[in-house]
């Protein structure tokens, strides 16, 4: 056994402590919108709610499917409208929804968005609901006040069901027969992917994601290896430092040698699918992925491994990775849409939801379940956030238009890198003043 009940629950105490210290955010003074406000409250009088999944996929829309109807039958008069949404046209849609005040009552939201749909007035506050419910006792503490500092008002606009933490698939079937080491340096994972690669076989040793999202991925590798902290003492941005720069030039160097050339606008599914139709030994994603690995490899070929340690010897992580239930102030109908959120992180939901995707629940009553205990990719989750030495850096999710620098920005910037179009060191730079300017704009804004 990896580890004892009671270290579960304080690991993942652990992870969202660190997080929730290392941002600070703006209190409100307001108080959350009252339940009496709901045109529904109170009251057996059949509802239909709408819910929207950020991330639907033939693997996922059967586990939320199985999750509304576990709710429909314990809340016979409420009916739930399940909108599947591909990942990578979710945000646009969401914001194509705010603009024509035409949102959904309840959706999947990463946490990335939350400050910038609270600003745009889009979420409704969940703090007095939130503390009039049994899940306050029960949803990770410091997951609830991290979601609540970058937020500029200070206030509660997500739940998180699930957490995450970015790591490397592996074949270790593949590793085994060439006889190479499992990766534990940047180092050992660069000499890994050029020997894990036989063009003649049809094979590559890793696969890049340059296609959307591909800037998430990217820049907690950057951050993996550097160990540096998302701004300086002087509030200057770290994105163009001399590391990163000199990690960027090699690892996008590496596309079409030792990765598929469809790399360039692969996205999170074409990535995956490259590790398992057994196209690429090793793929950089999370541990929400297991799911879909499992169903398509064998037992025992394969398995996930931290990201590489810095020159030091550290791990690097990302705080706030996380995926959440908010509810949206549009709705008629808060109680019922509360009930869905709440029902979503109970420990029953919670436990399937997690078990499935492979990521980690957030509800301590669902760190007893066996499977929590024996699962490989847990077990590196905590290998990596039990470590005193591991680093957790934040990114700025406070800053309204984050999200859509790097949707906008970088993600294009890293295909003009990989293409021979820019240099690292122009596109690194691009980044950090769009991020500079944005960062001062809030300031401005908010902190006079």
């Amino acid at each position: 056994m990896f580890m004892k009940r009671g270290k579960y629950k304080s690991s993942i105490l652990a992870l969202s402590i660190v997080s929730g210290l290392l941002l600070a955010g703006c209190n409100g003074d307001d108080e959350a919108p009252s339940a009496s406000n709901d045109s529904n409250n109170n009251s057996d009088e059949p509802v239909t709610i709408t819910f929207w999944d950020e991330n639907a996929s033939p693997e996922r829309t059967p586990l939320w499917e199985e999750i509304i109807k576990q709710f429909e039958d314990a809340n016979p008069n409420i009916d739930v409208e399940y909108v599947g949404i591909p990942n990578k046209s979710a945000k646009s849609k969401y914001d194509a929804a705010i603009a024509a005040n035409d949102t959904p009552d309840v959706g999947s939201v990463q946490t990335t968005w939350l400050p910038e749909f609270s600003i745009r007035e889009a979420l409704l506050p969940l703090d007095e609901y939130f503390e009039g419910s049994e899940l306050k006792d029960k949803i990770n503490a410091s997951a609830i006040e991290f979601n609540k500092k970058i937020t500029q008002d200070g206030k509660l606009y997500g739940i998180p069901y699930a957490q995450n933490l970015d790591t490397i698939w592996i074949r270790t079937d593949w590793f085994e027969e060439a006889g190479v080491k499992e990766p534990e340096t940047f180092d050992e994972f660069f000499t890994a992917i050029e020997k894990m690669t036989d063009k003649e076989n049809g094979r590559y040793g890793y696969t890049i994601r340059g296609g959307a999202g591909g800037s998430f991925q990217l820049q907690r590798l950057m951050f993996a290896y550097s160990g540096l902290d998302y701004f300086d003492e002087d509030g200057k941005v770290n994105i163009n430092d001399p590391k990163h720069v000199e990690f960027v030039e090699k690892y996008l160097s590496y596309y079409e040698k030792f990765t598929p050339k469809s790399d360039i606008t692969n996205g999170y599914k074409e990535m995956i699918a490259g590790f398992d139709t057994g196209v690429v030994a090793m793929v950089h994603h999370n541990v929400g992925s297991y799911g879909e690995h499992k169903k398509s490899l064998e037992e025992g070929t394969f398995k996930t491994i931290p990201l590489p340690k810095t020159e030091e010897g550290k791990y690097v992580a990302e705080g706030g990775n996380a995926v959440n239930i908010a509810v949206f102030n549009s709705t008629k109908h808060r109680d019922a849409a509360w009930k869905f959120a709440e029902f979503v992180n109970s420990p029953e939901a919670q436990s399937l939801w997690n078990e499935s995707t492979g990521q980690i629940p957030t509800n301590t009553d669902v760190l007893d379940d066996e499977w929590v205990q024996n699962a490989q990719h847990i077990k590196v989750a905590f290998e990596v956030y039990e470590n005193p030495e591991t680093k957790l850096y934040e990114p700025p999710f406070y800053l309204p238009d984050y999200r859509s620098i790097l949707d906008n920005l970088v993600d294009p910037g890293i295909q003009q890198v990989m293409s021979g179009q820019k240099s690292a060191k122009d596109f690194l730079d691009e980044w950090a003043k769009a991020i500079e300017e944005s960062k001062e704009k809030y300031d401005q804004t908010f902190n006079k």
